[in-house]
This record gives C-alpha cells, structure tokens and sequence, in this order.
C-alpha cells in the first residue's frame, strides 16, 4: 500500500511516501497551519507538496492520503481539507487529523503522552480506558506558551523593554535587528507590527543562538519557555492516576533540533510521565492510521 503523508505545521510542512511501510520519498515545504474558514488553503499547499513528492518517486498516485494538520481539530476545517484533497485525485482515500494526533499515532502505544512545540504547542494524552485529554493548543493570540511564536514574541517585548531603560539591556536587539533585516530600532517596530505568526516564530532560533552566545535575558526566555511545555505535560499526571509510569514522546521543531529545549524540559517533567529518549517522527503516524481506518 502506497501511503503519502503530510504534516503541516505552522514553520513547515513535510510530506513522504511509504510503500508497505518503506519510505521511498521525502520532501518539505512552507508551513500552512489551517486557520478557520481558510482550510482550502492549506489543501492547495498540501496537494502541491504531495505532487512534487509523488514526482520525485516517480509515481502518480497514492492509495491513501493521511494529512495531519495544526489547527485541523475542528471537524469541519478538517472536512473541508478532506473534501478538497479527494478532488485532487491524488489518492483512492483521505485521512484527516490533527498534527498533535498524527504525533500521537507516531508514538506507537495505546497509553501515553506526547508534547509537541513547534510554532505553538500542545499536550496530549490516551488514558487507560480510552479517554483523550489535553491541555493547551489554543493558538497564538490565546495561549500555546513556550512554542516559537511565543518565544520569538517574549524577544520584541524584551527589546523593548531594553530600549526604554525598563528592561536590562540584552544582546537581542542587534540579534533581532540582523534578523528581520531591519536599520534601526523604528524599522523593528515597523517589521513586528505586520509581520505574522510563522515570521514571529522564525525569531525562536535567534533567541537560540544569544542564549548559547551568553545572554541572560534570552536564557530567561528560554528557561520561562521550557517550564511552561513541562507544565503543560505535568498537568495531565491526575488523569493517569494510578499508573506509576506514562511514556512521553516529544515532537515539534521546539524539542526535536539538536539544542532544543528537550533536555530543559525533561528536567521539569514530573511522575508518572518518562520521557522517551529517541524524538518522535510525526510521518510514521501516517502508514499506521492508513492500516487502522
């Protein structure tokens, strides 16, 4: 069975094929994180993706299609995805989730948890008797704290700060200045007023980057980040009681990129959550919810 996946995040979209669970292709593309009443859009940059992936393993068509999309929790955005994607033809069957529940799926276990942070951030989790709990993922305006939109906000606000004599001075203006491309601080400002979720996301690597070059205010972002995806996780504890241990797999650019916050966050992961060591590859999801629907 020839299976094409796609997981569409906010920063980026990736899309592979598996045949018989083999992949054979593999390609990545601009994020498209669906937005209510915006769902064909997403559907159009999936559908370009998956046929450039097809190409490049020289096949024309799937068997089945399984997109997992941040913001596709909603029925009927994920409905209308579904729709718009079986009239591309690409594949006899479509598949629809959530990018956090195509993560789940990856984990490969009926009772767990996963915590993924990429451009926002959500926690996850199957309890014994079925039941799915959550906490967080409620967007950029509304929450998903310590994702990167998050982290690149709490920069501007600190460069701001800084700028006024509120704040103690910090390496991340000149960091941030570089990178929106911007002359002086009035550009900055001009630039963060228009620019949207994924640019504002794309600054977490800046606020990387200071703190490993020494700077305390970028590690304060960070530390501040990194307690609140541990603290998302931690709230689910009471739904798994009385397990003694819970498997939890990270997932999202956030926790997955070598200098990641993973291994902050592990250390504010509390009982009964054990983090699993090897980060979690969302595609694997795909051939699985195939197999099982």
């Amino acid at each position: 069975m020839i299976v094409i996946t796609a997981d569409v995040g906010g920063t980026k979209t990736t899309a592979a094929i598996t045949n018989d669970g083999v992949r054979i292709a593999e390609r990545h593309g601009p994020g498209s994180a669906v937005r209510p009443g915006r769902a064909l859009v997403t559907a159009t940059a999936v559908a370009d993706l998956m046929r450039s992936t097809l190409a490049q393993a020289k096949l024309l068509r799937a068997d089945v299609i399984v997109v997992g999309a941040a913001g596709a929790g909603r029925p009927a955005d994920a409905e209308e995805i579904r729709s718009a994607l079986a009239r591309e033809r690409i594949a006899d069957r479509v598949i629809v989730v959530s990018d956090v529940d195509l993560a789940f799926e990856a984990l490969g276990i009926p009772v767990g948890a996963v915590l993924v942070a990429g451009t926002g951030s959500i926690a996850i989790g199957r309890t014994p008797d079925g039941r799915s709990v959550r906490q967080g993922g409620y967007g950029w305006q509304m929450g998903d704290e310590g994702g990167g939109y998050w982290i690149g906000r709490a920069a501007l606000v600190a460069a701001g700060l800084a700028r006024d004599g509120r704040g103690p001075s910090t390496g991340l203006t000149t960091a941030l200045l570089a990178a929106a491309g911007t002359a002086d601080f009035r550009d900055l400002v001009g630039w963060a007023s228009v620019a949207g979720p994924r640019e504002i996301a794309h600054l977490s690597g800046v606020v990387a980057m200071t703190a490993r070059n020494g700077d305390a205010v970028a590690k304060g972002i960070l530390d501040r980040a990194a307690a609140e995806l541990a603290r998302m996780v931690n709230q689910l504890a009471p739904e798994f009681a009385p397990l003694d241990v819970v498997p939890l797999g990270f997932a999202g650019g956030l926790l997955r990129t070598e200098g990641s916050l993973g291994p902050a966050v592990v250390a504010r992961i509390g009982k009964p959550f054990v983090p699993i060591a090897e980060p979690i590859d969302p595609l694997v999801g795909g051939p699985r919810l195939a197999a099982v629907r």
